[in-house]
């Protein structure tokens, strides 16, 4: 299993971070793909694929604590291409909401 959980939703309220630069001010850190519950059942397989994925998004994955788990809100394609590479965590912005 390459993930804690598939979700399909964002069970967290909303935090306001819409944009790229509204998650800038989130420092990143390392996080273990098997903690990460994703929001998001399916995946673009272009944007998995390709080279350039990262040209006009952030360099890190986001992902929002919450309740204790850790929600991948975006970045799905990202965690998979470390997971298909055999790397065991991604750098990612790690917003904690309380």
């Amino acid at each position: 299993m390459i993930f804690k959980a598939v979700g399909d939703s964002r069970p967290y309220p909303d935090h306001g971070k819409d944009s790229v630069r509204d998650w800038a001010d989130v420092p990143p850190r390392m996080v273990r793909l098997e903690e990460l519950i994703t929001t998001k059942r399916t995946l673009d397989l272009g944007q998995l694929l390709a080279e350039d994925s990262t040209f006009y998004g952030d360099l890190f994955a986001h992902v929002v604590e919450w309740q204790g788990n850790l929600y991948l809100e975006d970045g799905l394609h990202r965690a998979l291409r470390a997971a298909l590479q055999q790397r065991p965590t991604l750098h990612a912005r790690v917003l904690v909401l309380d």
